[in-house]
C-alpha cells in the first residue's frame, strides 16, 4: 500500500479489508492510487457479492460520478460476470456428467427428464442453466438406472418381495406379496 492513511477511523490500511467500515472504503477510493485500490479489487474479485463489494457499492451511491468510482463500478460488474460464467460452467459440467452417468443417448435422457434435445444441448454446453428443480430431476434420472442395476446384482434387503407402481405403458404385472 501507500502512504495512505485513515483518519478518524478505527483501522489500519494493513487490517483485513474485511474489517474495515465503510468510511476506511471510501477513503482509499477517495483518495487512494492504484497500489491501494488492489486489494479491494482482490476482496471483490473473491467475494462478487459479499460484504467488501457490498459496502463499496453503498460508498459509490453517495459520491458523485467520477473516473475511480466508474472503475470501481466496473471492477464489480466485471467480477459477478466472472463469477456467473464459472456458476453456468459449473452446472452445465455436472448436466454432462449425469448424462455421461445415465448411459443412454441424450435424446433418451431428454425425454426422460422432460425436456427437448435441444434444450438439453443448450444445458450441456451451459447457453442456458436449468431450473432448480429441473437440475435436481436430472441428477435424480441419472442415478437411477444405476441405483436399479445395483440392486439387480445385489441380494435383496429383505425376503418379503416389494410392490412395483404400475407405470403408464409399462406391461410388467406388479409382484403379489
Amino acid at each position: 500500500m501507500s502512504a495512505l492513511r485513515f483518519r478518524n477511523v478505527d483501522a489500519e490500511t494493513t487490517d483485513d479489508i474485511g474489517t474495515w467500515p465503510s468510511e476506511a472504503l471510501a477513503a482509499v477510493i477517495d483518495r487512494g492510487l492504484v497500489p491501494d485500490w488492489r486489494p479491494v479489487f482482490a476482496e471483490i474479485r473473491r467475494s462478487p457479492w459479499g460484504p467488501v463489494a457490498r459496502r463499496v457499492e453503498r460508498c459509490l451511491s453517495w459520491r458523485e460520478p467520477d473516473g475511480a468510482g466508474t472503475l470501481f463500478r466496473l471492477a464489480i460488474q466485471h467480477a459477478r460476470d466472472e463469477a456467473d460464467r464459472d456458476d453456468r460452467a459449473a452446472v452445465a459440467a455436472r448436466v454432462r456428467a449425469a448424462v455421461e452417468r445415465a448411459g443412454t443417448s441424450k435424446a433418451e435422457f431428454a425425454a426422460s427428464v422432460g425436456t427437448s434435445p435441444s434444450r438439453l444441448s443448450t444445458y450441456l454446453n451451459g447457453k442456458v442453466t436449468p431450473s432448480a428443480a429441473l437440475l435436481a430431476r436430472i441428477e435424480r434420472t441419472a442415478d437411477a438406472p444405476n441405483k436399479a442395476r445395483r440392486s439387480a446384482t445385489s441380494p435383496p434387503a429383505s425376503s418379503t418381495p416389494s410392490r412395483s407402481a404400475s407405470v403408464p405403458g409399462d406391461t410388467t404385472p406388479c409382484a403379489s406379496p
